[in-house]
């Protein structure tokens, strides 16, 4: 999985799964642009990213704002001179407060629609200039198992990304006279901030849940859904996007991937 010296922009690339993303990047040789709202967390993804020797430019991005967008992408062109991979991680479980709600609301709908699917889009089509002038790109969306299924408890979220798995697919097709390879990434249950709201919510809705800690009730949702019994890790999401950005990978295009330890095998 050599990616030596390319250039990677990994957008809510500072934390949980996308410093997986960032990190694994780095830790096989990309200079990494870790783009991310969270402004806070980049001091560590920063020291991790030089413990490997490379290079890291951290910058504010808001998916959710073209002008955001092209400032972030204006700036990795001028440290640059271009983009070799793209990974579109920003993503949001839904709106404020929905862990205490008995229903979606529109701002749930609104946001996760907002940036999860149209920030991938608009970020991939501010970069898409630089990107079809390289004529050797590669572009990873990361999506959900979540994506593939019926879900009660997050519509909003589900349906975004099964958003994403369709727009991948589109952005392949779209893109392969230019040789740029889009793939998606589609994980199962990986211990972030997000899967701790998850949890609460579980335990507010389901009475069979209730004393159970978030801990606790994520490792139910391991046993009872994972055949090989255990969790993934951020880290498992980057060494695939990792793969997918190689050259060893050169002939996959339009795939969604699952890294979910057998919990969609059908």
């Amino acid at each position: 999985m050599d990616v030596s010296s390319k250039i990677a922009v990994v957008t809510g690339g500072a934390c949980s799964v996308g410093y997986g993303i960032s990190s694994i990047l780095a830790k096989h040789g990309a200079n990494v642009v870790v783009a991310d709202i969270r402004v806070n967390e980049f001091e560590d993804i920063s020291h991790e990213i030089a413990s490997f020797g490379n290079k890291c430019l951290t910058v504010h991005l808001d998916v959710t704002d073209p002008n955001s967008i092209r400032d972030v992408i204006g700036k990795v062109i001028a440290t640059f001179g271009r983009i070799d991979i793209l990974v579109n991680n920003a993503g949001v479980l839904a709106g404020p407060g929905w862990v205490d709600r008995d229903e979606c609301t529109d701002d749930d709908w609104e946001l996760t629609y907002k940036v999860n699917v149209r920030g991938t889009e608009l970020v991939t089509n501010a970069a898409m200039p630089y990107m079809k002038e390289r004529n050797y790109v590669k572009i990873i969306n990361v999506a959900s198992v979540a994506g593939r299924q019926a879900t009660v408890i997050n519509p909003p979220y589900a349906v975004s990304k099964a958003g994403v798995i369709s727009l991948t697919r589109t952005m392949a097709m779209d893109l392969a006279p230019y040789n740029i390879n889009v793939n998606a990434v589609c994980p199962a249950l990986i211990w972030t901030p997000m899967w701790r709201e998850l949890a609460q919510k579980w335990a507010r809705i389901k009475p069979e849940l209730h004393g159970f800690s978030e801990t606790e009730i994520f490792a139910k949702m391991v046993s009872a859904r994972i055949p090989l019994n255990r969790p993934q890790t951020p880290e498992d999401i980057g060494n695939l996007v990792t793969f997918l950005a190689s050259d060893s990978a050169r002939n996959i295009t339009g795939q969604a991937i699952n890294v979910d330890g057998g919990s969609r095998a059908d």
